[in-house]
């Protein structure tokens, strides 16, 4: 089978139209090289010969199941287990230690990526909160993340960050097949929610309302107009007091005077 064709500066400016469309992601020019890596075998997969091809493929709207290949292929971001820890003492000692409600407690990891921002979150609630009533919803645009969130089960390597203790209470370690990987316990995983959701359109109700929304090292994505399209999509969502909670890289300063900072990147709603 004959390689694409390298791609042009036009069908490259496609590509971005066409991901900021759906996904509001603004990619750079420096951005090619990882867009041609992860499409080119999707081209070899139909056995396009170039990039023009399979984006008329995509944009004849008649194959929806590939351009949510597409999206999944160019929207998955890194993520691990106790990112940004300052976070989740916050979370702990400033949130969860002044609450006395008997209402469930619910937290939203809204670009939840493959899920351990949520098993992290669904830690620090089980310690705080142990059998008091307690929700952890996450969601993403991308279906291929998601199915792995869910599952909840990773490689070994990506336990850097939890602390030994939670590792020992809250994940069980694979044998024999499972060896080399863990599985975070079913008590965990069964007060956890996944939703496929674009974060560029509003938030149908049906999700609920939550006490804290984490929406971190995802606007790094997006342009001005993005941003603030998205923060406002997600904060009806957001109960009066509770908390947004940002990645240590982004802002909301000229995005939205609907919530307060009360200290870098966690700001309230009055």
């Amino acid at each position: 089978m004959a390689e694409p064709s390298p791609i042009t500066a036009q069908e490259f400016a496609l590509f971005q139209r066409l991901i900021y469309k759906i996904a509001g992601i603004s990619l750079s020019e420096a951005k090619q090289t990882l867009l041609v890596g992860r499409l080119t075998r999707r081209l070899k997969a139909y056995a396009f010969t170039t990039f023009s091809q399979y984006y008329r493929m995509l944009a004849s709207g008649e194959h929806a199941e590939e351009l949510q290949t597409m999206v999944d292929l160019l929207t998955t971001n890194e993520t691990y287990f106790f990112r940004e820890p300052k976070h989740f003492d916050f979370l702990r000692d400033r949130v969860l230690a002044q609450r006395n409600s008997p209402a469930p407690f619910r937290v939203w990891s809204a670009a939840c990526s493959s899920g351990e921002e949520v098993y992290t979150l669904a830690m620090v609630l089980a310690e705080a909160l142990g059998d008091k009533p307690w929700e952890v919803v996450g969601s993403d645009i991308s279906t291929q993340v998601l199915a792995k969130a869910a599952s909840g089960h990773y490689s070994l390597a990506r336990t850097e960050g939890i602390p030994p203790g939670l590792m020992k209470k809250h994940c069980l370690r694979g044998v024999r097949s499972q060896a080399g990987s863990f599985m975070i316990v079913p008590e965990l995983r069964q007060r956890t929610r996944f939703y496929q959701l674009n974060l560029m359109h509003p938030v149908d109700t049906g999700i609920g309302d939550f006490e804290v929304i984490f929406l971190r090292n995802v606007m790094i994505y997006f342009d001005l107009p993005t941003k603030t399209r998205v923060v406002h999509n997600l904060l009806p969502r957001l109960k009066s007091g509770g908390y947004l909670v940002i990645g240590h890289s982004e802002t909301l300063n000229g995005i939205t005077d609907r919530v307060q900072a009360v200290v870098p990147t966690i700001y309230r709603k009055p």
